[in-house]
């Protein structure tokens, strides 16, 4: 019988984080399965959205961050200081909590990123990258007669899947979500999740969330974080029915948190 091997998409290797003299994460190892959902759950404050934010490095941009550690990506640590910053955002995505489409039109929300980075060669390219993208989102159907409109007259579930469709307009590899549906009323989340399960055919996909539930309908691979310290990492199943450390269990059960 042929064993299905996963492929290791984002490896971190003793990923410690400081703000200053406080330490915010304490040697994070994991590692992050291609075309995966990957959840990361845990009280606020835990460290799930510093750890996130290591893969794009977006940390880099607070002047008293430090990261110790590597985080791999195809191999390749992207805190190497080779490493084109610019580049790396390309092939990292990100999705922030609250909808944040730019002040411009539909269109040009999502020509935005494909403009700067020089993806489309002329109009017909680029009309064909918006349609592409708000096709990948789910969003299409509901605004090709009024791509023109303001991106921020869209209801908040539709503005979240026009940030997503900006997030792959560039064809990233990966896709962080950082609480993507918590300022969403629960149609709009079931329009997101269904959207996640779609979109890791082609994208490695790793999503903050509050909500358990959320976690264990989207996922494949949960990690649950504790005071900057990943307590436990597992298949998203064998984290929800049969944790193996305790702590996890009480999160799990509503002991805390």
């Amino acid at each position: 019988m042929d064993v299905i091997m996963n492929e290791e998409k984002i490896i971190a290797k003793d990923v410690s984080v400081f703000y200053g003299e406080k330490q915010a994460l304490f040697d994070v190892n994991l590692s992050i399965d291609k075309n995966k959902v990957t959840s990361l759950i845990g009280p606020s404050g835990c460290g799930k959205s510093t750890f996130i934010r290591c893969i794009n490095r977006m940390n880099d941009v607070i002047d008293i961050c430090k990261v110790q550690g590597a985080i791999e990506i195809n191999g390749h640590n992207i805190y190497d200081k080779s490493v084109d910053v610019v580049k790396l955002r390309e092939k990292v995505g990100m999705v922030f909590q609250k909808p944040n489409p730019f002040p411009k039109s539909i269109y040009d929300n999502v020509a935005y990123g494909p403009t700067i980075h020089g993806l489309a060669n002329n109009k017909t390219d680029m009309d064909q990258i918006v349609e592409n993208s708000l096709k990948k989102a789910a969003l299409w159907e509901e605004v090709k007669d009024r791509l023109n409109d303001a991106g921020t007259g869209l209801s908040g579930g539709q503005q979240q899947r026009l940030c997503i469709a900006r997030a792959i307009s560039i064809n990233p590899e990966v896709i962080l979500m950082d609480e993507p549906c918590s300022a969403l009323d629960p149609i709009a989340t079931a329009k997101i999740e269904d959207l996640i399960g779609e979109l890791k055919e082609t994208f490695t996909i790793v999503i903050v969330t509050h909500s358990m539930s959320q976690a264990a309908r989207v996922s494949q691979k949960t990690g649950f974080f504790h005071l900057g310290k990943l307590i436990e990492f597992d298949s998203t199943d064998k984290i929800f029915k049969n944790p193996s450390n305790s702590m996890t269990q009480d999160y799990i059960t509503g002991r805390f948190g």
